[in-house]
């Protein structure tokens, strides 16, 4: 974990450093005047991707720089076709935030969600570059609002204008004198509504093995962006399901969060050899198997399709993943107990359409409810879902009509 976590540390410390050096920067100064998108990582930038998008079906002239504070975020999306340029965002300091903007000269920046780097934000706000947060959600616990926390509130009027999620955080800044927000709600909405409607097909041959694997099978559990407390809650119900009539039969298709080899042979040795790995299943394998370990990338938003019901995991660690990506195709789920952060998790416990879990009798109370109650719970999901699509449209319409 150490040799991990340094070697993704020495990853960012040389990508950031390249950005305003030799190639890096000729490309910069290349693509001045270009809107400027900033993401942490993965999942803020699909939050910015819809925006991204539409802006390239609405007027394709425009030029688009992306840049990524992570390596994850950066290694993950470096290839992405629909932006002209894809940079780490340099160390933020105010020679840095002054050298970038000189470099870029953006016509318009737009940070995701928690993005407020200071040197950055005042750089732009005195050049008069129009600046906008959008997906961005407020708590009272965070720094802006605590008797510490003044100039950090006083960057947020660097901003153009602040898109949040919900009238809860528009009420909290303007409590405390901010008034250039508005609810416009969350993108990742969008985002999962899009990634549904261009999936992966049923003839797709990636998908092959998981359809031959859940062929005649009465309930699928897809398990996404798994951890070892996951895993250990999974094998166990399992287990347990193995005793089921034949008629109950129920498979596992396992996604974990990470396939690296440590991984892969952590959840092999837990399941005791009663699973069939992806890349290597063939149907004579799979008769006997109930569970079915994905070791590939890119599969899990078109496997929630076949769920019946979905585990997210995460929820023992720093916080859960992306529960509205299996909750868009109507299925109903359930995760661990860390989510209090992730307003989409309770709206979907308030809709009546997840659970959350922090034992194994919790588990696989809930387990067993969503399997016996799968279509009426899982309609509940999609409706929930479908009423918070429409974020796009709203900042769109603000920013560029």
């Amino acid at each position: 974990m150490q040799t991990e976590t340094k070697n993704k540390f020495t990853t960012w410390w040389r990508g950031q450093r390249t950005t305003l050096s030799g190639a890096h920067r000729e490309q910069l100064q290349s693509l001045r005047g270009a809107i400027w998108f900033h993401a942490a990582s993965v999942g803020e930038f699909e939050q910015a991707r819809t925006i991204i998008e539409k802006l390239r079906i609405q007027n394709s002239k425009f030029k688009i720089v992306v840049t990524f504070f992570s390596p994850s975020g950066y290694e993950a999306r470096k290839n992405y076709d629909l932006a002209d340029g894809i940079f780490y965002l340099p160390l933020p300091t105010r020679r840095n935030a002054r050298q970038f903007i000189d470099a870029l000269q953006p016509s318009m920046a737009i940070f995701v969600k928690y993005e407020f780097w200071p040197a950055y934000l005042k750089e732009l706000k005195q050049r008069g570059i129009p600046t906008y947060s959008i997906s961005a959600i407020f708590r009272p616990t965070q720094r802006f609002f605590q008797w510490y926390g003044k100039a950090s509130l006083q960057l947020l009027h660097c901003f153009t204008h602040l898109f949040v999620q919900d009238e809860a955080s528009r009420a909290l800044l303007e409590a405390h004198g901010v008034t250039h927000c508005s609810v416009a709600g969350d993108t990742r909405f969008d985002r999962v509504g899009e990634i549904m409607a261009k999936g992966l097909k049923a003839e797709d041959p990636r998908l092959r093995p998981i359809l031959q694997f859940i062929e005649g099978c009465n309930h699928v559990i897809i398990a996404g962006s798994t951890w070892p407390k996951d895993e250990k809650l999974l094998v166990r119900y399992m287990e347990e399901c193995e005793d089921r009539p034949t008629g109950e039969r129920v498979k596992l298709i396992l996604v974990p969060h990470e396939i690296a080899w440590k991984r892969l042979h952590y959840i092999f040795n837990l399941f005791q050899g009663r699973f069939v790995r992806y890349s290597t299943a063939k149907k004579e394998t799979m008769i006997h198997a109930n569970v079915m370990v994905i070791d590939a990338m890119g599969l899990l938003s078109t496997l929630y399709r076949y769920a019946n019901v979905a585990y997210v995991g995460g929820g023992f660690g720093v916080g859960i993943h992306n529960t509205i990506e299996a909750a868009v195709y109507g299925v109903p789920v359930i995760f661990g107990p860390n989510y209090h952060h992730f307003r989409e998790a309770q709206g979907l416990i308030d809709a009546g359409a997840a659970r959350s879990i922090a034992d194994y009798e919790r588990f696989r109370d809930a387990m067993d409810t969503a399997l016996a109650n799968d279509k009426e719970i899982g309609a509940k999901a999609a409706a929930y879902v479908q009423s918070e699509i429409g974020a796009t449209e709203k900042i769109f319409e603000k920013i560029f009509s």
